[in-house]
């Protein structure tokens, strides 16, 4: 290699360094020590691309350590799948679902018509996520996203989370003050941020027909085809696959939804 050649690479690699670190400068950490000098960094970064009242909630987040509990310790998805359906209740949540399906049966006919999915899936999402709208979290949801977003584990992920968080804010969707569960999931069917923001059909997702209805529309977008099976292998699990990446909770949410749509699904 020349001196001349040499100079030009080595320029060429300080220059993308320096443009790498202008798009990253918020650092992330691995304690709380360096969450509030991240967050001022975040703050500079996001002027321009969300708003004023975004930043003003961004700015009152806090770093949130049981939300760093949660995300090192989700033991349960290594579980087998019995083990798993035994811990989460598998059996009462396919017994309850039954009933919700038949006393909400309009409901479910009109997600379907529309979406094509069937009530058992859906069912069985909303009561693995929620037992049915009974358990929502009570975190700050901004807090444990903007806490995930600094930690280094999943910081590229959880960024992308947060500035959808802040778009929501800016759109009045959220504030500063919304409630969620450990890692920012809001809703009777738990939507974070992102997933909010690109499939929520507009109806809260605090209600069951709202969270239900952006269910089956997220399910709808990662291939769903209305009539197929939804059991590992057949044409539509694909899309149940695309809503958790745990193994176990895929097969439960399979079995759990057949069990419920009278096992002909």
């Amino acid at each position: 290699m020349t001196n001349w050649f040499k100079t030009v690479a080595i320029t060429s690699l300080a220059l993308f360094a320096g443009l790498g670190g202008a798009a990253h400068a918020a650092q992330c950490g691995r304690s709380p020590a360096g969450f509030e000098t991240w967050k001022q960094e975040f703050a500079q970064e996001a002027r321009g691309q969300v708003g004023a009242t975004a930043i003003a909630a961004l700015m009152s987040t806090r770093y949130n350590p049981p939300t760093i509990s949660a995300d090192r310790g989700q033991r349960s998805f290594h579980l087998s799948l019995d083990q798993f359906l035994a811990k989460r209740g598998g059996p009462a949540i396919a017994s309850r679902g039954r009933s919700l399906k038949q006393s909400n049966a309009a409901l479910f006919a009109s997600i379907e018509q529309r979406y094509g999915v069937p009530p058992g899936p859906l069912l069985a999402i909303w009561g693995m996520e929620t037992g049915f709208g009974a358990v929502h979290g009570n975190q700050n949801m901004l807090s444990a996203v903007a806490t995930l977003a600094y930690d280094c584990r999943r910081s590229e992920y959880f960024t992308d989370q947060l500035y959808a968080a802040l778009k929501l804010v800016d759109r009045g969707v959220f504030s500063a003050g919304t409630r969620g569960s450990m890692h920012g999931e809001v809703g009777q069917t738990q939507f974070l941020p992102k997933t909010v923001l690109e499939y929520g059909t507009g109806g809260s997702l605090e209600t069951a027909s709202g969270a239900l209805t952006s269910t089956a529309n997220f399910l709808k977008a990662h291939g769903w085809r209305a009539g197929g099976g939804y059991q590992p292998g057949e044409a539509n699990f694909g899309a149940i696959q695309a809503w958790n990446a745990a193994q176990v909770y895929q097969r439960a949410i399979a079995l759990i939804g057949r069990q419920i749509d009278g096992g002909d699904r």
